[in-house]
């Protein structure tokens, strides 16, 4: 059986952008930022998805599109979303930015909307349990059974445009981008939190439409990238500003800050700034695991806030969600009510942030994987754990400044690093880092060996951190959790 859909025609109203591409003999026109003209779309019902399809399969159809970060740009995740009706457009979006900080913001974001009774989808990377939480509603992963219709869905759409050289080669972030947007139209969400997947301006999140944008923190990262300076990145970061969209900056530093301010005075975008329209006083770490602070913006004061997750960088992140969450109910003139951020905060939770893995032995992950979260994670070691000796099980993606990062870590006293690498197609090759070893850092050939060896060695007075990559870490997460860790978080 053969179906075949009719020809349809979207015009732009951006005419004076007009291109002309020519492809298998027919003209049709590249509007900037949609595509035109999609010819007949025919399928057979093995294309249409209708033959079983189990999650694995669906997820290694995800994973065949090109990857991440490979080709910045707009043109094709719009092209995409043209064809399945601009859902976009439709969902009301709270877009996050930012070098660091950006996925504990939305945990906190998310849990306090929530709190209030809101239906919250979110779009985060990369995961850290399984591939689905990527896509979320009120922290439950997308279902298999949905991520597999959303795969039948768009299978056959993407064959087609990849027909056209000017969109062909959706990356994997763009489609699951667009298969985000639709999945929260389709299940009715009050809000979606998007977090961004590299830098902002030219990221696939980018076609969104907020009502309220964030950013967090602003760092060198992803220099290859998004530029060599801090100015460069800020700008990149500053990209997701929108016409007369509020912004809510975290602690940003006066370089990165000027450039943001500059955009959002041209993009005529209020903003709330952090130690101007609202501020946190840190009060000291949490009795059990977490910190203690107050938050002071125009509503006034809320004091006594805990969060879930340690360091005092998350009482900041925390107070770049309680800032959003006060925007977003003043924008759909909700209360702001502190009983919703004292109990929505508490209930917050996001893995692999100085996440307590295990009590005994004492094994914390934290998806450290920069210079400027590396120098966070080295102050809330030396803050948090005084007299313990520090194992670190290291390894990151040979694109980060792994040196640099390996410099900060050692100024943490009684520490030992164990160098190692892991299965990923960009993991750092131990014989580019071997000069490294040293009486403070050993080379570990295999992690999993190099953990066992650690936690046989352990006693009360020690403590294991695995950090690096988020991608590293995860695969650490799955194996202590199937080892049978007393998962605390």
């Amino acid at each position: 059986m053969i179906i075949v859909a009719s020809s349809f025609l979207v015009y732009s109203d951006y005419l004076e952008k007009r291109a002309i591409y020519h492809v298998s003999g027919a003209d049709f026109f590249l509007y900037r930022p949609f595509i035109f003209l999609m010819s007949s779309i025919c399928y057979n019902k093995r294309e249409m998805g209708e033959l079983l399809m189990t999650i694995e399969e669906a997820i290694e159809w995800i994973h065949s599109r090109l990857p991440f970060g490979s080709r910045p740009g707009l043109d094709r995740v719009e092209a995409l979303l043209e064809v399945v009706g601009h859902p976009e457009r439709k969902v009301k979006t709270i877009h996050i930015a930012g070098t660091n900080g950006k996925g504990s913001t939305v945990a906190y974001l998310r849990s306090l909307l929530e709190e209030a009774g809101l239906i919250v989808g979110t779009f985060t990377s990369p995961y850290i349990e399984t591939f689905n939480e990527r896509i979320a509603i009120n922290g439950k992963s997308i279902p298999d059974n949905d991520l597999i219709q959303l795969v039948k869905k768009y299978q056959p759409l993407i064959k087609q445009l990849d027909q056209f050289e000017a969109v062909a080669g959706i990356t994997e972030f763009e489609t699951l981008t667009a298969m985000a947007f639709d999945y929260f139209l389709m299940k009715k969400v009050d809000v979606a939190i998007i977090e961004v997947g590299l830098g902002g301006l030219l990221d696939s999140t980018n076609v969104a439409v907020p009502m309220l944008t964030g950013i967090t923190t602003i760092g060198l990262d992803h220099t290859e990238i998004l530029g060599e300076t801090i100015g460069e990145i800020a700008a990149q970061k500053a990209g997701i500003i929108k016409q007369g969209v509020p912004v809510v900056t975290g602690n940003i530093g006066p370089e990165a800050f000027n450039v943001i301010k500059q955009t959002a005075k041209e993009k005529n975008a209020m903003l709330y700034v952090y130690g101007e329209n609202y501020k946190i006083n840190y009060l000291h770490p949490d009795e059990t695991w977490g910190e203690v602070f107050e938050f002071f913006n125009e509503a006034g004061k809320i004091p006594q806030l805990t969060t879930p997750l340690l360091g005092q960088h998350q009482a900041e992140n925390a107070g770049v969600a309680i800032e959003l969450y006060f925007v977003y109910c003043q924008l759909e003139k909700l209360p702001f009510r502190e009983k919703d951020v004292l109990k929505g905060l508490k209930k917050s939770r996001w893995p692999g942030r100085m996440e307590r893995l295990s009590n005994e032995p004492l094994v914390v992950l934290d998806g450290a994987h920069n210079t400027h979260a590396m120098n966070r994670l080295v102050e809330n070691l030396k803050k948090e754990f005084k007299g313990y000796q520090i194992n670190i099980l290291f390894s990151a993606l040979r694109t980060k400044n792994v040196r640099e990062m390996l410099e900060r870590l050692q100024q943490v006293p009684n520490v030992h690093i164990y160098l190692t690498t892991f299965e990923h197609p960009k993991a750092i090759e131990l014989s580019e880092v071997s000069d490294l070893a040293s009486e403070r850092v050993s080379i570990v050939s295999l992690w999993q060996f190099g953990l066992a060896d650690i936690l046989e060695k352990m006693t009360n007075e020690d403590v294991l951190v695995v950090t690096g990559s988020l991608y590293f870490i995860s695969e650490v997460r799955h194996l202590l959790i199937q080892l049978g860790g007393d998962h605390e978080v």
